[in-house]
């Protein structure tokens, strides 16, 4: 056997470089680089490696652990999980720093490759520096915290085990029922430590994407609920896009006039002009979807986990006559909500039925009763996003300036707070890459590290960030890296002055303000502070400005999209106003018991909520 001798680092990295992904005919690197923030625990080992490979693997400092992994997620997001990238860190506080980042991959099952440092294996110089000890179990470090927030976790104390390990791990970022973050810890000596590795191991290796079918007795019995439906509907969810099944979703809705309707993760899985397109569904959803969604006898669910928001907290469809099928390349999400499983790939499955329905169609009644909701929507979406220049702009109205001045092909970029909501009802999005919001964990912070990752995957288009006060103060480091690395992003900073969205929820529940909104925040007697985050960003080197109003906004984006590096621009804006959709709801729990009335009243309002919930 033909061997070479490397470093498990070495090894590692030239591994990585040797993956391929089949797409359209062509192989096509499956990573496109690393991300990494060096210290003591990966600097000689997985440095040295990165170093004598960075004209062929390029390595990308950022300036928060954190920020670096959500810019990677963002990344891989955006490649439609085809392409992605590997982040390292030292040990302790940087590997800790991804943590979040790691839940926020697994929770939307996205993959990432996270390397992160780790304490000596041979525990000479134990405790190193920035390790923990834990009395009763010496193998235990920080790194065990990626356990639960990885969907494959393997820590390497021979640099051998690599040569199984790494196919393992990448069966997993690939997998497009496991899809998620893939973790491998390496101590710091290992890092260095040789072995003798095949040479085989280092063969280019093309993978492709498992499109499992669905199994014909599941088909039977869906095409039997499809065709004694009268008012289906479908809801895109992520794994339409994952799928790359938008074009199939968007020709059978057409063909069998079957309105859609699109989760966070889905949306943009039709264009907004598809005459069966209904918008977002849920808490955020339209009007148009959700009236759809509680009249409906067959809900469809492609490619979605249904989660709380997607489902009212399980009262949108829970009407007693209708039955949901659930199409899921998982297993897990396919028999959820008691739901009649179709386990197989979103376009495999598509297209079968599209072949095999033929002359089916739901009541024209539904139909025209579609079409009359989504007209409806579009008129309050003019109503809610024309400018108005009393008082501070509302989200919707900054939302709708940034549409106005954006192209078709822009990217709009959010994760946390009242703008998910806003956009997932209002944003008009034209293809499947312009709508980037990150909900499965609504993690603040994502925005403008997201932006970066986008930009990178797709420099082509134009990237808008749009984030609040609050999250950009959470994170906001990787603006600089994209001055640094020359990949613009523009960025809309909507400043209401504290958290405005839980501000709101919390009023909604009967409490009074607190500690939301600056205004209501122990201060100790000192003013409210009044940030200007034109000049925060300006000293990370980026053009930004300050506008007053909706009509300045405008102009704004216009000289911002006319930029050749990140732009910033700022706004105030309302913190009490929020597009209505009807009467959605949300289970948050309110205290039985209270001193303060109102507190005790939305219990009430709570418990009559709760009857609408299936169990």
């Amino acid at each position: 056997m033909t061997t070479i001798r490397l470093t498990a680092s070495q090894a590692l990295v030239q591994f990585l470089q040797q993956q391929y992904l089949e797409i359209d005919g062509d192989a096509e690197p499956i990573f496109a680089g690393c991300f990494a923030i060096f210290g003591h625990g990966n600097v000689a080992g997985v440095g040295e490696a990165l170093h004598q490979q960075r004209d062929s693997f390029p390595t990308y400092r950022a300036h928060n652990e954190q920020g670096m992994a959500h810019a990677a997620i963002a990344f891989a997001k955006q490649k439609n999980r085809q392409q992605m990238m590997m982040c390292t860190t030292s040990i302790g506080p940087g590997a800790l720093n991804m943590v979040t980042a790691a839940g926020l991959a697994h929770a939307n099952r996205l993959p990432v490759l996270f390397v992160v440092g780790d304490v000596f294996a041979n525990r000479t110089p134990d405790p190193v520096l920035q390790q923990i000890e834990c009395y009763g179990d010496p193998t235990i470090s920080v790194n065990d915290c990626f356990r639960p927030v990885s969907r494959f976790f393997d820590r390497i104390s021979r640099p051998e085990q690599l040569i199984n390990s790494l196919p393992m791990a990448m069966r997993t970022l690939l997998d497009p029922a496991d899809c998620g973050p893939a973790t491998i810890a390496l101590p710091q000596d290992v890092q260095a430590e040789a072995f003798d590795y095949p040479i085989s191991m280092f063969d280019k290796k093309v993978h492709r994407i498992r499109r499992p079918a669905p199994e014909q007795h599941e088909l039977d019995i869906v095409f039997a609920k499809l065709k004694h439906a009268s008012r289906p509907l479908i809801i895109a969810g992520g794994g339409v896009k994952y799928s790359l099944a938008t074009q199939a979703l968007a020709s059978f809705s057409k063909k069998y006039t079957i309105p859609v309707a699109e989760t966070q993760a889905g949306k943009g899985s039709l264009n907004w002009l598809h005459p069966m397109a209904m918008g977002g569904i849920g808490v955020t959803g339209t009007s148009a979807a959700n009236e759809l969604a509680r009249k409906a006898d067959l809900i469809i669910a492609v490619g979605s986990r249904l989660q709380d928001f997607t489902t009212e907290s399980r009262t949108l469809f829970s009407q007693q006559g209708c039955s949901l099928v659930q199409v899921n390349v998982t297993q897990f999400d396919a028999i959820k909500h008691g739901a009649i499983p179709l386990h197989g790939d979103a376009k495999t499955v598509i297209e079968t039925l599209n072949e095999s329905l033929s002359d089916w169609s739901p009541e024209s009644s539904w139909i025209a009763k579609a079409q009359n909701l989504k007209q409806q929507w579009q008129q309050s979406y003019q109503s809610v996003t024309a400018p108005n220049e009393k008082g501070l702009p509302s989200d919707a109205q900054v939302l709708g300036a940034v549409k106005r001045q954006s192209d078709t092909t822009d990217v709009i970029v959010c994760a946390a707070g009242g703008l998910p909501g806003e956009l997932h009802k209002l944003w008009r999005s034209e293809d499947s890459a312009t709508y980037h919001v990150e909900y499965g964990f609504s993690c603040m912070g994502y925005e403008v590290a997201g932006g970066l990752g986008i930009k990178m995957a797709e420099p082509e288009r134009d990237v808008i960030v749009v984030v609040g006060d609050g999250s950009y103060m959470m994170m906001n480091s990787e603006l600089a890296t994209s001055v640094m690395l020359g990949y613009k992003i523009i960025v809309v900073l909507l400043d209401n002055r504290g958290y405005g969205c839980i501000n709101r929820l919390q009023m909604s529940t009967g409490s009074e303000p607190f500690n939301n909104l600056l205004e209501n925040c122990q201060t100790n007697g000192q003013p409210a502070p009044k940030i200007d985050f034109a000049q925060h960003a300006k000293s990370m080197g980026v053009q930004s400005e300050s506008v007053q109003n909706i009509a300045e906004l405008e102009q704004a984006i216009i000289r911002a999209k006319a930029a050749n590096s990140s732009y910033l621009i700022a706004i105030d804006t309302d913190p009490y106003i929020t597009t209505d959709n009807g009467d959605s709801w949300w289970d948050v729990a309110i205290p039985e018991v209270s001193i303060n009335d109102n507190v005790s009243l939305a219990h009430k309002n709570y418990i009559s909520n709760k009857t609408k919930q299936p169990y």
